[in-house]
């Protein structure tokens, strides 16, 4: 149940990419604006409200604060179907990232309960799987809907089908045990006074904001890439990334977790180290797949990076789980969460965006196939970044 949450919270936060070319028809916007829809607007408010959600789950019931906030997302997401102009779609998706941001952390300290420490990187590895399958299947569901009806309908059925599912939830999942039940309530500053102190924190956070500075920019915009440099249709284009987000995020998602998990055992950096390998085998990968002409090599070079670039998330959410004590892996979480999003979700799509615009009057067309290109370094930062937080892992590890 975790699992469909998850994916209906990339569904809803990615069905914006495929639906692009006809909003930006329709309202006459910039690159730059269609970024803001894909990041900022998005994760302004999903950053900054997570941690004061990720506070309440850890002293209520974290499957209450899910609830929730599966039925505010979605019904935003329904909202942006009778957007009028682009100032209400872009309210909208504010409130898709208020509602979304109560969602994450608690599902990791939920998991966290439930699973032994080594194997969290396997479980949270399964619930990042809702990361490929709500993308492909919001592209994929949002490209078929728009070029049957239109864009707004395609918002306005993921939106109805995630409120049909909140109550669903509630009856269904059971709030878990608490691993610590006796303890003291933390406070917030007692949280971020130990993450603070911890090197590999910071490291590992501005690693993984690195990462989604490019991997949320190039979720955002390839579907972009492939109607205006490959000329493919929106189903075409839909069937296309569904397919590189089911098999290679798949693949990347669940062999990140096993990898970490197995390694993990004997030096705790593995949960840093085998994300920055991932990262910069890569850069040179993306790079050629970009440049490509033709869509069936493009097929087949996106594939492999496109795994590496979800290895990242089942090890690095088990480290991040344990620099803390148990009582406090919600907000530590959504501590690390409101970096990564800020950040990475916040400003990818945008930096992307606007630097297309500023390309566009030499290169065309062809402006948004460099302008991603260009963002590559983003990953070999990332991956330097992470090579440096595996050497402070053990040190900072917190013990259960």
């Amino acid at each position: 149940m975790l699992l469909l949450v998850y994916s209906f919270n990339f569904l809803d936060r990615q069905i914006v990419s495929i639906l692009a070319a006809p909003i930006k028809a329709e309202f006459g916007l910039s690159d730059k604006q269609l970024g803001l829809l894909g990041g900022l607007a998005f994760a302004i408010l999903y950053s900054t409200m997570g941690i004061p959600l990720a506070w309440l789950a850890d002293r209520t019931k974290r499957t209450w604060v899910i609830t929730g906030s599966l039925a505010a997302w979605s019904a935003f997401t329904a909202l942006c179907g009778v957007a009028g102009n682009f100032t209400q779609l872009l309210l909208f998706r504010v409130g898709v990232g208020v509602g979304e941001a109560g969602g994450v952390a608690p599902s990791y300290a939920v998991i966290g309960e439930i699973f032994p420490p080594n194997r969290r990187a396997r479980a949270l590895a399964i619930y990042s799987l809702g990361i490929p399958i709500g993308s492909a299947l919001g592209v994929l569901f949002g490209g078929y809907i728009a070029a049957l009806v239109n864009w707004r309908a395609a918002f306005l059925w993921v939106g109805l089908a995630g409120l049909l599912i909140a109550p669903i939830f509630a009856l269904v999942v059971k709030e878990p045990p608490r691993a610590a039940p006796t303890l003291e309530k933390p406070a917030i500053g007692q949280v971020f006074a130990i993450l603070a102190a911890k090197p590999s924190f910071w490291l590992l956070s501005c690693g993984a904001a690195s990462s989604s500075m490019l991997g949320y920019g190039l979720a955002f915009w390839l579907p972009s890439l492939l109607r205006r440099s490959f000329l493919l249709d929106l189903p075409a284009t839909g069937r296309f990334f569904a397919g590189l987000a089911l098999i290679g995020g798949t693949i990347g998602m669940v062999a990140g977790g096993w990898i970490a998990d197995r390694l993990g055992e004997r030096d705790k950096g593995a949960y840093a180290r085998v994300p920055a390998i991932a990262f910069l085998i890569a850069v040179p990968l993306f790079a050629a797949a970009m440049l490509s002409h033709s869509v069936a090599l493009a097929f087949v070079l996106f594939l492999i990076p496109q795994g590496l670039a979800y290895v990242w998330l089942g090890p690095v959410l088990t480290a991040v789980q344990h620099l803390v004590p148990a009582q406090m892996r919600a907000t530590a979480s959504a501590s690390f969460l409101t970096i990564n999003n800020l950040i990475g979700v916040g400003f990818g799509a945008l930096a992307i965006g606007s630097l297309s615009d500023a390309l566009a009057p030499r290169l065309g067309e062809e402006a948004l196939r460099w302008a991603m290109i260009g963002s590559l370094g983003f990953y070999a930062l990332a991956g330097i970044l992470m090579l440096i937080a595996s050497r402070h892992l053990s040190r900072d590890w917190t013990q259960a």
